[in-house]
């Protein structure tokens, strides 16, 4: 790998470098365990409800935001790759901005991953009981969750909360065979749908192939679910703290789930626009009305036996996936305490179990907050989906900083970092813009609001000038996004007009990175000689 002119630069004292109870966590994952938990954290209630809400707002065009999104994610994964077997850390993805950039870019991915793993959880749950209202009519009431469906959710969790409990080891061995038996079920109804109900029209019916237009596939990737759907891709990462051999397994096992999610969800969203009876096209891709997708397709085409698979396995699925969150979610939240953005407490691992047990329980506490207010899944994902992407982003900057300030917490794997980070931040500030201007309003001034709580209850801890100093690129990142979000064409008022809106934002992108980098050098730096 190509890692130019730098100085060798250790981020922390070693007595520091991992502040909380590592020691503690059992090294039980290998290859297949740590493949089947990334493909299990991604197949959950995104194939049930991605494709829908993909062709509702981009018509067959959605096919491309599959595979724009996934092309997207492989470069940012390839970089978490490459700093999950180099750091391999369990909540590495809040640990490396913090390492790389200091304490305020880490608190700020920590709240933010803190909001995701919570909003995710109860995604999840909502989507197990829109489908599971047609076993217990009354769960989903007039396209909204209702008081017994929120409960019913909220024991869900409670559930796989309790099976997280016990140890990684027996995590691991459920959720491989989990994942077996529900990838199977979307195959099924990939071949019976098309073997039902083929209809080549509809690829030019309801408006064409892009009847929104061509930006409609870009904010589909985000607003409609993509993302959210294709996420667990770095499950493992997450837990590359009790990998056995994380250099080795770790990018074998992300590659081969990104890939195959990839196909998989590719195929699913042609099956979906070439199976919906052409009748059902008059009001457009946007008037289709499922609270149910694929089971009510299936229903509509007489296939009753394949509606009862979907309708059995949308409970099974998403609450595998959601066994799989629970688990890399408490990681995420054991990494932010590391951090001393929460307390120590939640820091802290179970001796007999190996599981950060309070990190479990405030996700549980938090995803109830989530769920108790929403009304139905995709009120859900589309902020989850923003604040995975600025996660990413930061995490691209990190190894950006890594090799030219310490080199040594990379793998040295991946070649071509040197435009590979640049390139994921790009690609990552896009998906970002793409989002809408509907959900950056929502999603990013309430990021910028915790930089007010790191001033509050960091005041006496840092010098909070030169703090803010080194994470001014990150506060004026967010800040453009929100600035073109709102001048731009994906749902802002149009002064900057198309395509010179997303070119806008690669240039800022661009320029952000690299300032990223360069203040996380001199972070790096100003830590070294304080510890000399």
């Amino acid at each position: 790998m190509p890692r130019g002119d730098h100085v060798t630069i250790t981020a922390e004292p070693a007595a520091s470098s991992k502040p909380g109870q590592d020691h503690k966590l059992r090294r039980e994952l290998g290859f297949w365990s740590l493949t089947g938990i990334a493909f299990g954290g991604i197949i959950g209630s995104g194939w049930l409800f991605g494709a829908f809400y993909g062709a509702a707002a981009a018509g067959p065009a959605a096919v491309l935001s599959w595979i724009i999104a996934g092309a997207a994610l492989t470069l940012v994964a390839l970089v978490l790759i490459e700093l999950g077997a180099g750091t391999p850390e369990s909540g590495g993805m809040v640990r490396w901005p913090m390492l790389a950039n200091g304490p305020l870019a880490g608190t700020l991915v920590g709240w933010a991953m803190l909001l995701a793993v919570a909003n995710s959880m109860a995604a999840q749950a909502s989507a197990i009981v829109q489908y599971a209202d047609r076993y217990l009519p009354g769960l989903y009431v007039d396209d909204a969750l209702s008081a017994s469906g929120k409960a019913a959710g909220a024991a869900l969790l409670f559930v796989l909360v309790v099976l997280n409990w016990f140890g990684v080891k027996l995590f691991a061995r459920l959720n491989f065979a989990v994942t077996v038996i529900k990838v199977l079920v979307p195959v099924v109804t990939v071949v019976a749908l098309l073997l039902a109900s083929f209809n080549p029209g509809n690829v030019s019916a309801g408006g064409g192939f892009a009847p929104y237009g061509w930006s409609a596939p870009l904010t589909a990737i985000a607003g409609a679910g993509i993302i959210y759907a294709l996420n667990g891709f770095a499950t493992p990462i997450e837990l590359s703290g009790e990998a056995r051999n994380p250099r080795r397994d770790i990018p074998r096992a992300v590659m081969t789930a990104i890939v195959l999610s990839v196909l998989l969800n590719v195929v699913l969203q042609i099956a979906f626009v070439l199976a919906v009876p052409e009748g059902s096209l008059a009001g457009g891709w946007a008037g289709l009305n499922f609270s149910s997708p694929f089971g009510e397709l299936a229903l509509l085409l007489n296939l009753g036996w394949l509606a009862t698979l979907i309708y059995a396995n949308a409970v099974f699925s998403p609450s595998g996936s959601t066994y799989v969150i629970v688990a890399t979610g408490s990681r995420e939240t054991y990494g932010v305490a590391k951090n001393r953005a929460l307390p120590r407490r939640f820091a802290a691992v179970d001796d007999h179990a190996g599981v950060p047990r309070n990190a479990i329980a405030l996700n549980f506490a938090l995803s109830m907050v989530c769920l108790l207010p929403a009304s139905r899944w995709q009120e859900i994902i589309g902020v989850v989906g923003v604040l995975a992407l600025l996660t990413y982003c930061l995490c691209t900057v990190a190894a950006g900083t890594f090799r030219l300030a310490a080199p040594e917490r990379l793998a040295g794997w991946i070649r071509g970092l040197h435009w590979i980070a640049p390139a994921g931040f790009i690609v990552g500030s896009e998906l970002v813009y793409w989002s809408s201007w509907q959900t950056l309003r929502t999603a990013l001034p309430v990021l910028l609001a915790t930089v007010l709580l790191f001033v509050a209850l960091r005041r006496r801890e840092y010098d909070l000038a030169a703090e803010l100093r080194t994470g001014a690129w990150l506060l004026v990142f967010l800040g453009w996004q929100l600035v073109l979000s709102g001048l731009g064409t994906f749902g802002g008022s149009g002064v900057i007009p198309a395509p010179w809106d997303t070119v806008a934002v690669a240039l800022c992108g661009l320029l952000t990175y690299y300032w990223g980098v360069r203040s996380g050098t001199a972070y790096l730096r100003r830590r070294s000689s304080e510890h000399l």
